[in-house]
């Protein structure tokens, strides 16, 4: 998931990059100007399953001890 989430920051910051040259250009299709939308969902699903992860480490081992 680590690795999802790392390349995944990658991709999204090299589209923002270039996103500034894409709007230069006349005539595109208007999935490009949407296409940062991708990766950011992935991004944000990805960091949130990371940041409770470890809290769901602990509710689980809570639950273990108390049964």
């Amino acid at each position: 998931m680590r690795q999802i989430h790392r390349w995944t920051s990658i991709v999204l910051v090299l589209m923002i990059v270039s996103y500034p040259f894409i709007m230069k250009m006349k005539g595109l299709p208007q999935w490009l100007l949407y296409s940062p939308l991708l990766p950011f969902i992935v991004l944000a699903l990805t960091g949130l399953y990371l940041f409770f992860l470890p809290y769901a480490r602990r509710w689980r081992a809570r639950a273990a001890r108390m049964a």
